[in-house]
């Protein structure tokens, strides 16, 4: 996807989703914080951010907002603000989103949203910080958003900002939304969750030898139309769990595999089959931009 400006002053922006492969935590930290270990995957699919430059220093979200969030307090606003108090700026800028990433999935995309104001805005306003400065700045935001920033795939660790880029074989993904949105805080808070993990390495899961999410039996048991989903996915592949959920994947070697699968699925599931990214399509829209 190429940025573009187009008559209404408004430049458009990738969001890409983001599925974690496996998701361990290996302990709490003293600030109440757990240890995480986790593989980030991003997607050839996602959101769509819309900017357009204001002189006068104000940042507004136009068009649909959050429900319960006020704008004010909306991620891709918090982002905006951010950056320009960390810049200096005194440039402005309207912000859309077009979302396309169910929310409450495990797909990151209030943080994928966030990290492309970050980087998009650092571009347009001109403000030179690198790819550090802003990584820093989405950690404050959210502990997904600095691999959004980042735009590669990674081994994470710590709250997941801990970032080794990966270098992933291509593959397709299945995805299921389940639609139910569980908090992630009452999903740490759960007496079933596994918080004792032993550390893994980046070999393990080259090997295959680590594939589980902390969470999936939590929300398994919890969730019925989680367990129905794993049930149905399960019969056609190994059936994954992302982030703290509700979302679900299969992974494929081939486009055709995904798509055959996803023709006899059931049409009462939300699916869909998507590629997975070697890079950010961001990062794409920033160089086909310079």
């Amino acid at each position: 996807m190429n940025t573009f400006v187009d008559a209404a002053g408004w430049s458009y922006w990738p969001a890409p989703a983001k599925l974690n492969l496996f998701l361990h935590i290996t302990g709490r930290r003293p600030d109440g914080y757990h240890e995480l270990q986790t593989v980030f995957r991003l997607l050839d699919w996602g959101d769509r951010i819309g900017l357009r430059l204001r002189a006068d220093g104000q940042v507004r979200r136009e068009g649909p907002s959050v429900p319960g969030v006020a704008e004010a307090d909306d991620l891709v606003v918090r982002a905006a603000k951010s950056l320009k108090d960390a810049s200096n700026c005194a440039e402005g800028v309207d912000i859309c989103v077009d979302k396309r990433i169910p929310a409450g999935g495990g797909f990151g995309g209030g943080s994928s949203d966030a990290a492309t104001v970050l980087v998009a805005l650092n571009a347009l306003w001109k403000t030179g910080l690198d790819e550090d400065a802003l990584a820093a700045l989405g950690l404050r935001l959210g502990a997904d958003v600095p691999v959004f920033v980042r735009g590669r795939n990674a081994w994470a660790e710590g709250v997941g900002e801990r970032l080794v880029p990966l270098d992933l074989p291509p593959a397709w993904y299945l995805l299921v939304d389940p639609g139910v949105h569980v908090p992630t805080a009452e999903l740490f808070r759960s007496p079933d969750l596994t918080r004792d993990a032993a550390p893994a390495k980046i070999a393990d899961f080259a090997s295959g030898t680590i594939l589980g999410n902390a969470f999936e039996p939590v929300l398994r048991c919890r969730e019925p139309a989680v367990e129905a989903v794993f049930q149905a996915l399960s019969r056609v592949g190994r059936a994954r769990l992302t982030g703290s959920g509700s979302g679900c994947f299969v992974e494929f070697a081939t486009r055709a595999a995904a798509e055959h699968v996803l023709a006899v699925l059931s049409d009462q599931l939300r699916a869909r089959v998507v590629a997975g990214a070697a890079r950010s399509p961001l990062l794409e829209a920033l160089e086909a931009m310079q």
